[in-house]
């Protein structure tokens, strides 16, 4: 199971045999040692009578490299037989993708297609009802009919668009101890998911003019998170090309048999105030290798609802509220925390096995993927530096801040020419970023778009 879609050729060959446990020795980590590792694997498998599946999601932003590497997958093979069934999962760009003259051979290949068509008024009836039962509802929390027709005129049918509204008037809701929930709190909900969502600014001191320490006080100044999100899968295309029958009881990697690690004495699961500390102090030491930031920068905590898959895509230290259905034994003597305070995982760094958390005690502790996804809220928070909070990015705007959103969408899997004109090519870039990642799809580089820019390419600041 690929989920990182924002990868060269030989880093996808890399993905896929670590996924499958497939050891590479050094002296053979090219492309050539990847496919032929991968080759022996798959042969072996077949003789014992396996199927080996490769699946990967958010496929729409494979570059057409990645994608023409996969179709020379697609000849691992005995005489008679495939040996690897590959599935793509994307959203409708996949399908435009394959159309691609240079990718003829590969959409010739695909023997099964399918499409996530909108749902109509009683789908969306059925589909909201259903969602709530997967997140552990007990009937007691109900969507009126008029709150079902607003969503559904908002959402002409869209699931990425249901579940986000969804989402935002379940919070209302909370927050006014509601269970019924009526067309006004839909509508209200609506309106706050096309308004521009503000981020949490810390004081305005200037950052390189304080002693790290300072970090350490912010927390007490910082509003925490929202209280939860859904946690959804939407695929809208999935894609098979041919190989063997596919029959998926159960697929755990090899790679994914890290567990939750278990101490005496510390614990990975922090208490809000802890877990703000701790990111603070993780970017003050990330931010004392950037000789280049602005003597102006201040900082701020921006929050993000995100899916399960952007997790990996992450390259600064953030943290992630999670579910708390944990037992002490699970984390270490102190995991357990009062049931009224939520619970949190401070993430260093993702690694290829999962990632990197802080403890209690200031301890790095690995984790893997498997636990990740099973702690997964949706909610994430990070240090975001700026200059100015109110900073836009409009098309038609030049300069270095442009030059500097170009090379971020770039960096991501975004390409456009960098030449410091906020021009078509750089809209049309933005657009379909802030459409993949839920935000406010307007072409306007706000500090939303900035702040998950920073997040997952390698810029150090935007002003």
């Amino acid at each position: 199971l690929v989920f990182n879609a924002y990868i060269s050729d030989t880093e996808l060959l890399e993905t896929i045999n670590q996924e499958f446990g497939i050891e590479t020795p050094p002296a053979l980590a090219s492309r050539k040692g990847y496919i032929d590792s991968l080759n022996d694997f798959l042969l072996e498998t077949f003789s014992n009578g396996g199927n080996a599946v490769l699946l990967i999601d958010e496929a729409q932003n494979l570059s057409p490299t990645v994608l023409e590497q996969i179709r020379m997958l697609s000849n691992l093979e005995t005489e008679k037989e495939k040996l690897l069934q590959i599935i793509l999962v994307g959203q409708s760009e996949l399908r435009n993708l394959l159309s691609a003259p240079s990718l003829k051979q590969l959409d010739e290949r695909i023997m099964v297609r399918f499409d996530l068509k909108p749902l109509d008024k009683e789908d969306i009836r059925g589909y909201v009802e259903h969602r709530l039962v997967v997140a552990g509802g007990k009937g007691d929390v109900k969507f009126t009919k008029g709150a079902l027709d607003a969503i559904y005129e908002y959402s002409q049918g869209n699931p990425r668009r249901i579940n986000g509204v969804c989402d935002r008037a379940l919070l209302i809701s909370y927050s006014k101890d509601e269970f019924n929930i009526s067309r006004q709190t839909v509508q209200k909900a609506i309106k706050e998911i096309r308004g521009t969502l503000p981020i949490e600014p810390a004081p305005t001191v200037p950052l390189h003019k304080k002693p790290v320490s300072l970090y350490f006080l912010l927390f007490l100044l910082i509003i925490a998170a929202a209280f939860a999100g859904w946690i959804y899968r939407e695929p809208i295309s999935a894609i098979i090309l041919p190989g063997e029958k596919v029959t998926v009881e159960k697929a755990v990697s090899a790679s994914r048999t890290a567990s939750e690690p278990k101490a005496k004495g510390a614990s990975i699961y922090l208490d809000d105030q802890t877990s703000l500390a701790s990111l603070f102090r993780l970017f003050g030491e990330e931010d004392s290798n950037d000789t280049n930031a602005a003597d102006t920068t201040h900082l701020g905590l921006f929050s993000f609802s995100a899916r399960p898959e952007h997790y990996r895509l992450f390259k600064k230290p953030f943290r992630l509220r999670i579910t708390g259905s944990e037992s002490p034994s699970e984390a270490g003597s102190d995991a357990a925390l009062p049931s009224s305070e939520s619970r949190y995982l401070v993430i260093r760094k993702i690694t290829p096995q999962g990632a990197i958390v802080i403890d209690t005690e200031g301890k790095e502790r690995p984790v893997g993927n498997e636990f990740i996804l099973k702690q997964w809220t949706g909610d994430v928070s990070w240090v975001y530096p700026y200059e100015n909070k109110n900073t836009i990015l409009l098309k038609g705007m030049r300069g270095d801040d442009v030059l500097i959103l170009q090379q971020a969408l770039t960096d991501v899997g975004y390409p456009v020419e960098q030449t410091g004109i906020y021009g078509e090519q750089t809209f049309e870039q933005v657009m379909k970023f802030q459409n993949d990642f839920r935000l406010l799809t307007d072409g306007v580089c706000g500090i939303r778009t900035r702040g998950l820019l920073y997040q997952i390419s390698d810029i150090a600041h935007f002003s």
